[in-house]
């Protein structure tokens, strides 16, 4: 399960009845829903999903005894438009993804641009050494692994459960 599934945000699916609801309000929604609807048959959501022309990665983080992971996916981005910030307690992933395609033919052209930046901040709960981590990238998936500090994999503690 990915971190973003846990999150409550999103669009749920739930019919709902609005009593005394404006019919321009009814309308409007009814429109948005259609629009979004719409756009889903293409596979634009990485540009303009949910978040009204936001991009978002889909982050996964994993934790063990000596270490931090965090995945990013981030398909067709190229290493140099992406920056990664580790700044005290948390991670920063930025960047910006840009898709030109051209198609000629003999009686047309098509040039079709998209473009969208993002931003993910991500909290790390226990002390890290900020000097010894490290970042890789590949067919894209960005993978950052922070180790954490010795006080930090000390400080771990089993608690035993009483059962009544």
């Amino acid at each position: 399960m990915t971190l973003k599934e846990l999150m409550p945000f999103g669009k749920k699916d739930v019919p709902v009845r609005r009593n005394g609801e404006s019919p321009f309000t009814r309308l409007q929604r009814e429109m948005d829903e259609f629009f979004e609807s719409f756009a889903r048959g293409f596979d634009m959501e990485p540009f303009f999903g949910r978040r009204s022309g936001s991009f978002s990665p889909n982050v996964d983080v994993t934790e063990n005894d000596k270490e931090i992971k965090i995945s990013a996916e981030l398909p067709g981005m190229d290493d140099k438009d992406i920056d990664v910030t580790l700044d005290g307690d948390s991670l920063t992933i930025k960047g910006e993804k840009k898709d030109e395609k051209e198609e000629k033919g003999r009686d047309y052209y098509r040039m079709e641009r998209s473009y969208g930046s993002f931003s993910r901040t991500i909290p790390i709960p226990v002390e890290v050494e900020t000097e010894k981590a490290r970042a890789s990238f590949k067919k894209g998936l960005l993978t950052v692994t922070i180790p954490k500090t010795a006080r930090a994999i000390e400080s771990k503690r089993k608690i035993q459960i009483n059962a009544e």
